[in-house]
């Protein structure tokens, strides 16, 4: 991928969409850096200066360009299989930093909440007031600026891996974007704590589960995309896993712009799968897809489906039902001079 700056020909009507994307601007991207403020404090102490931000589509062609650089690096070669981690990697810096600066905002924020209840009269402390605000903006600012490259980052990460990006642990909640990948802890202490809205979506909750070994993400896609035209507002919740039926639930999620909640395995024990499955029946679930897998899916159906009391709604899919594995060889991209 070039940069937007630099032209480059078109071969064929195929090449338009690509050179589109690397010309255009997402929303997001022009929200966080087409609207900068007109001081910033960059680092803490500073005073207040004028400061440029980069501009939209050079940030988003060059976040989408190394992503895409680092598959065309090393697609059909040995270190193949090293591409997504590699990628994976450079997507949770962004991630990474991203929490760095909402933790600063918040903690700016708290001290921004003690200096009004004072209030103390004097230009000295005015200053103060008014450094503090500006800072939290600026940081405010700089996290939405991350979190974009984060999200087309991690978009591209999907068009390329085959699936969605996720953090290592916690939460990928974005101010900008709708579809967010929330982790259940993260979820469940945002009901407890009544924390931001983002961490606690509302909305019907539908359930995915599924065993790894699953190769036919269509037939997922397919009843989900049916599900979501009876429930446009739905949240869905995934049993967590990184293969399989779960991943292509979120996968379907991420091209959707839907909210997904993925319960993880948390605790010790035996029985932590289970009690996992008791906690995604508290949410009250409107509909569910389970696909024939181990005790978890059956778990999962018998909760859902008591001989006295409510019933859930339930799409079974038996590994029959799949249709055959037929693998996709990805093609190297060839970048001219």
């Amino acid at each position: 991928m070039s940069k937007p700056t630099a032209l480059r020909s078109v071969s064929s009507f195929a090449d338009l969409p690509e050179l589109y994307a690397e010309m255009t601007a997402t929303p997001d991207f022009v929200a966080s850096f087409s609207d900068p403020l007109p001081l910033t404090i960059i680092d803490a102490g500073e005073e207040p200066a004028e400061h440029t931000m980069p501009d939209p589509i050079a940030a988003q062609a060059e976040c989408g360009g190394i992503v895409a650089a680092i598959f065309d690096l090393l697609t059909d070669t040995r270190l193949d299989p090293l591409a997504p981690e590699l990628a994976w990697g450079f997507v949770n810096s962004f991630h990474f930093v991203a929490n760095k600066l909402e933790s600063r905002e918040d903690r700016l924020a708290d001290t921004l909440r003690d200096m009004a209840r004072r209030l103390e009269p004097g230009e000295v402390f005015n200053k103060e007031l008014e450094n503090t605000q500006l800072e939290c903006q600026s940081v405010a600012e700089q996290r939405g600026a991350m979190e974009a490259m984060r999200d087309y980052a991690a978009a591209m990460y999907r068009a390329y891996a085959g699936r969605p990006w996720s953090p290592a642990k916690g939460s990928r909640a974005s101010h900008v974007t709708t579809a967010s990948q929330i982790s259940a802890l993260d979820f469940l202490r945002a009901r407890s704590e009544r924390r931001r809205d983002r961490y606690d979506p509302q909305g019907p909750v539908v359930v995915v589960s599924g065993p790894q070994d699953w190769h036919d993400w269509r037939i997922i896609w397919g009843r989900l995309d049916q599900i979501r035209t009876r429930i446009p507002n739905m949240v869905l919740v995934t049993t967590g896993q990184r293969a399989g039926v779960d991943a292509a639930a979120a996968a379907w999620a991420a091209q959707r712009g839907v909210i997904c909640i993925a319960f993880g395995l948390y605790g010790r024990g035996k029985g932590k799968g289970f009690k996992r499955n008791r906690d995604i029946a508290e949410l009250m679930p409107v509909e569910a897809l389970l696909c024939e897998g181990s005790g978890i899916q059956s778990s999962l159906y018998d909760l859902f489906n008591p001989e006295k009391g409510h019933r859930v709604p339930t799409h079974v899919f038996m590994r029959t039902d799949q249709e055959p594995d037929v693998p996709i060889k990805r093609k190297r991209r060839v970048i001219a001079a």
